[in-house]
């Protein structure tokens, strides 16, 4: 059984919307009896990033620049020391469901070590085109295994067993999750979706924003000129 949950959050320059992400966490965690410990992981913020965060009573760790492997390394570590026996991972961009933890909880119990959960991107942040062309690229229902930073989660004994992040620019989510593959019980989940920023510019070149960036947008641009055939 599950005593306590460390929920990691690195950070790099997300004054604007790290507030409304911290927020969904603590509804999240308002909806389950295990305790929570929150720790945002602030990877060289120049904004007022760590300043809203402590503001809304979770632990900072204050770092310097580094990339967003380390900066997960940092605060799962600081989780761990702290109590946690299982560590649902988000960003600071993203904003999770109020049964976020009620999901990742009731996987746990099933016996999953790995809990891989779906996210979309948030619409109005994108055109009416771009919101279609995601739209028919993920069916509703169905998991597809993709594994974000943005809604994941893992059993503290098996992210041990994994070594942890590594200290990647980008895509160490992914990086975490094949080093586990050949030990961990994986589960994959469509339930609790997180939804994260649009913006196709992000904090790494690759990750989220380089997705909507180089993938959605041609499919988007693709639809739009076949509409435009069709009329």
């Amino acid at each position: 059984m599950i005593a306590r949950i460390g929920v990691v959050v690195p950070a790099r320059d997300e004054e604007q919307l790290i507030g409304a992400a911290l927020r969904s966490i603590a509804d999240a965690a308002a909806g389950i009896a295990v305790p929570v410990h929150v720790v945002v992981a602030a990877d060289g913020c120049t904004d007022g990033t760590v300043r809203v965060a402590r503001s809304l009573g979770v632990e900072v760790l204050d770092l310097p620049a580094a990339s967003v492997g380390a900066a997960r390394a940092a605060g799962a570590e600081r989780a761990l020391a702290a109590g946690a026996d299982w560590l649902a991972h988000t960003d600071a961009d993203s904003e999770v469901p109020p049964d976020w933890l009620v999901e990742q909880l009731r996987m746990a119990e099933l016996g999953a070590d790995v809990v891989i959960g779906t996210v979309r991107p948030r619409f109005a942040d994108l055109s009416g085109a771009q919101v279609r062309a995601w739209l028919a690229t993920h069916a509703q229902g169905q998991a597809i295994g993709h594994v974000h930073g943005a809604n994941l989660g893992t059993r503290a004994s098996a992210y041990l067993r994994a070594g942890g992040y590594r200290s990647l620019r980008e895509h160490e989510d992914v990086d975490l999750v094949e080093r586990m593959r050949p030990f961990a019980a994986i589960l994959e989940t469509d339930a609790a979706e997180v939804v994260t920023s649009g913006r196709r510019i992000g904090r790494t070149d690759g990750g989220y924003a380089g997705y909507l960036r180089e993938q959605l947008l041609p499919l988007a641009a693709a639809s739009e000129e076949d509409a435009a055939a069709a009329g």
